[in-house]
């Protein structure tokens, strides 16, 4: 039907800008527009929940690390690494000064896992991936069944607040990756594909406790065909970071 394309024309245009930025240097992170409505992942993720935490969370990590990276660039003002993108600091978080390396590294960190976050869930989201990304999810977990079992089980059982991840090295091999707090794996020379949010705001207001049924719902928004552009876009930005 014509709307759904118009629909899933607009998300695809909307959520290739949404991480597209990550990689270009900013004086200050702005929050982006969601590629869809606060209510659009509904009845799986409740309009409330993706409002406070888009709203709330997220714009509160960008703010804090826009303090922290004024801060540095002001006190180190031949900072290359100061003046790069977001996503070339997490990859050399080591190299940022202890000054603002911590909170660089929850509140950058926590920014852009948002950013990703968002881009890879959508409005009719669901089902299975396909084409070459199918065949390498095959390659590397046996299936997709055993794919998403592994996975789930990462994401069950990942203790306190955090993040699970597919993800692909450098090799172009896809590893499942669990992170704590707000670390990033860009932190570790990895490069997200999809993620899941483990931190109990992202889904107590409709499960209070039960992270199960939330990690059931979060798999009926997983949009699998933004995965495979997410990917081709960590690969035509390697050579710039």
């Amino acid at each position: 039907m014509l709307w759904m394309w118009l629909l899933c024309f607009v998300f695809v245009c909307n959520s290739e800008r949404i991480y597209e930025g990550l990689v270009v240097y900013h004086d200050e992170l702005k929050l982006p527009d969601l590629p869809y409505d606060y209510n659009a992942l509904e009845p799986y993720i409740d309009e409330a929940t993706v409002k406070v935490h888009h709203l709330g969370h997220h714009k509160t990590y960008g703010d804090n690390t826009n303090k922290a990276l004024k801060e540095w660039r002001e006190a180190d003002p031949t900072s290359p690494l100061a003046r790069s993108s977001i996503v070339r600091i997490l990859q050399e978080i080591t190299e940022v000064p202890e000054t603002w390396q911590v909170a660089i590294r929850n509140n950058g960190g926590g920014f852009v896992n948002h950013v990703i976050y968002w881009a890879t869930m959508c409005p009719n989201g669901g089902g299975s991936p396909s084409g070459e990304l199918m065949m390498q999810i095959n390659r590397a977990f046996g299936s997709y069944v055993a794919f998403q079992e592994h996975f789930t089980s990462a994401a069950s059982k990942l203790f306190g607040s955090g993040y699970v991840w597919l993800c692909e090295n450098v090799k172009g091999g896809l590893v499942i990756m669990s992170t704590k707090n707000q670390d990033s794996p860009l932190s570790d020379g990895l490069y997200p594909l999809l993620v899941v949010d483990i931190w109990e705001h992202a889904y107590y207001l409709k499960h209070q406790n039960k992270r199960a049924g939330y990690i059931q719902s979060w798999w009926n928004t997983v949009c699998w065909d933004e995965v495979p552009k997410l990917q081709r876009f960590w690969h035509q930005s390697r050579n710039s970071l």
